[in-house]
């Protein structure tokens, strides 16, 4: 294609001229015939927003993508541009893009009206026919609409009156294209407004003209729900012209949420080399977003975006990295007693509501933190609480496989593991703990020493999760130890992001 030049070579090789609807369409139905996705890398929404997209697309609709933050909106959007042709030409020298079969702006109008099929053409490739706008209150009408440009009628010549001395706005110059506005509530009620006529009529106004330019864009919108956000909201005769508005979401499974965490996550080449994670440290990670997303401290409207996993899976990686390195060793796992370094991965990505700021941010990561464990260990070792629910209260002091540890803290022991120790100790200071390798072995017995550690040492944070024993975390160091004595010690302490208080999240 490239190696055709102008309007009349174009013609001889029976050029077609399509729509960016129908161009999307006919790839589209390419893509499913041929049982390909079209929006590969998108997890979770297999069975719901991809369908409604193709829904949506086959029937040559915009968009409106409406869902919290993190829920994968603008990469949709993105993706559509793979839909469509590779190349398509275009007048040159044209400021929107014009078909040279179909020119509607007044340059290429007069261009081929001068050159007829002399008349230059460009290719222009899939990739630079994508247009995006962040909705902002600061957004005027002539940044996407356009304006009168002064300049330009005074160096032509020109009274305002005539259409040359426009100058066009990102809708215009996104002309055959696809174009985002992200965060649509946002933009200002009377800059929607301006949008009403392209959507349905093809019209631009600009200071006064009023242009019939019919201009092929596939307009894509995303939104937070309008009922949970307090910045604005879409005006409804704006949200009337959008034909189709599909709900997007979180992961529904802890599966698919792994999955995303993996794909997207910073892998370092180094890091994975040397540093081991299991799958328990995986579980963990993403149990503590899905812990966000029901906690009543945490602001339900505002959302906990897959971002959050991401960043602390980063994290842990690189506090065991710091960890190995400090302590020069070779290869290391991702210990429980690292997970503390996801903290800031978590305050910087959850918005909380009245109660939680009366709490404190890294309370409240704490907090999460702990209720991940507790949910987790249970899938891994039997449920404390159906132990303590046990009628017989004899039968269940019997079969409780917590026993021995429990009455090694009872008798006056505590555990102090330093954030910092290296792997070999910490193994033997957990070996130290009467039944632990004992209950660890028993539940997983095909491990190796270092997993059935990690282990181990679940099981010490997983029973001070439910209350059987105490946990405090210290600068450098948690320490575990009998329940009673801890809350006999227990004073009105409260972590800060200045230090680490000894902290009781019994």
């Amino acid at each position: 294609m490239n190696n055709i030049k102008t309007l009349g070579e174009l013609k001889k090789i029976g050029w077609i001229s399509k729509s960016i609807k129908d161009e999307i369409r006919e790839n589209l139905i390419k893509k499913i015939s041929l049982k390909e996705n079209p929006f590969p890398g998108i997890l979770g929404y297999e069975d719901t927003v991809i369908p409604d997209t193709e829904r949506a697309l086959l029937s040559k609709h915009n968009i409106l993508f409406l869902g919290l933050r993190g829920q994968a909106k603008t990469r949709m959007a993105r993706q559509m541009v793979d839909l469509l042709d590779e190349y398509i030409p275009v007048v040159a020298g044209s400021e929107i893009n014009d078909d040279p079969l179909n020119p509607i702006s007044r340059y290429a109008v007069d261009t081929i009206a001068e050159k007829g099929d002399l008349t230059p053409i460009d290719w222009l490739h899939r990739s630079q026919r994508y247009g995006e706008k962040l909705a902002t209150p600061d957004v005027s009408v002539a940044d996407l609409i356009g304006d009168i440009d002064p300049i330009k009628a005074a160096n032509l010549k020109l009274s305002f009156a005539d259409e040359r001395v426009l100058h066009y706005g990102i809708i215009p110059r996104s002309n055959r294209s696809i174009f985002v506005i992200n965060e649509l509530p946002d933009l200002q009620a009377r800059i929607q407004v301006s949008l009403f006529n392209i959507l349905e009529e093809g019209d631009l106004q600009i200071r006064g003209f009023k242009l019939r330019l019919p201009l092929d864009i596939l307009f894509v919108f995303t939104a937070n729900p309008e009922d949970y956000t307090n910045r604005g909201s879409i005006v409804t005769p704006l949200k009337d012209r959008i034909q189709s508005q599909i709900l997007t979401h979180y992961p529904k499974t802890i599966e698919t949420s792994l999955s995303i965490t993996a794909q997207e996550s910073n892998k370092i080449k180094s890091q994975q080399e040397k540093i081991n994670v299991s799958d328990l440290i995986n579980r963990l990670i993403e149990q503590v977003s899905f812990e966000a997303r029901t906690s009543e401290l945490v602001d339900k409207k505002s959302g906990v975006s897959a971002r959050l996993t991401i960043s602390a899976y980063e994290n842990a990686l690189s506090a065991a990295e710091r960890r190995a390195l400090i302590n020069n060793e070779s290869s290391t796992q991702v210990w429980i007693s690292d997970l503390t370094s996801i903290i800031p991965s978590i305050t910087g990505k959850v918005e909380l509501v009245y109660e939680g700021e009366q709490e404190g941010p890294f309370e409240v990561a704490y907090n999460l933190l702990e209720r991940a464990t507790r949910t987790i260990f249970a899938d891994y070792f039997p449920n404390p609480e159906l132990l303590k629910k046990k009628k017989n209260k004899e039968t269940a002091k019997d079969d409780n496989p917590y026993k021995p540890i429990i009455k090694w803290f009872d008798q006056g022991n505590n555990l102090n593991i330093f954030l910092e120790t290296k792997d070999a100790d910490k193994i033997q200071l957990l070996y130290k703990v009467d039944g632990l390798y004992a209950l660890a072995k028993k539940q997983y017995p095909t491990l190796n020493e270092m997993e059935l550690a990690l282990l181990m040492e679940f099981i010490l944070h997983g029973l001070s999760g439910y209350s059987m024993i105490s946990k405090k975390v210290m600068e450098g160091k948690i320490e575990f130890k009998d329940l009673m004595g801890s809350m006999l010690n227990m004073g009105s302490q409260h972590f800060t992001e200045e230090d680490f208080n000894e902290t009781d999240f019994n």
